[in-house]
């Protein structure tokens, strides 16, 4: 249990440390209107929806 806590720790802290230089993926939807904008992150949110499907895979595998 200690390793897997420490490797998704790993894993939290270096998609946020890449999250910042990459900013949004294209196909992100962005409306900006006067001082208003909207974002929607769905290619994002696709990407982080693989990455977590596989890694829960990955750890399901070997259980």
């Amino acid at each position: 249990m200690g390793k897997m806590l420490m490797l998704m720790g790993v894993v939290l802290i270096v998609v946020g440390f890449l999250w910042q230089f990459i900013g949004k993926l294209p196909g992100d939807i962005v409306f900006k209107k006067g001082n208003t904008t909207f974002y929607f992150p769905i290619v994002t949110s696709i990407v982080v929806s693989i990455v977590l499907s596989l890694i829960f895979y990955v750890i399901g595998r070997f259980r």
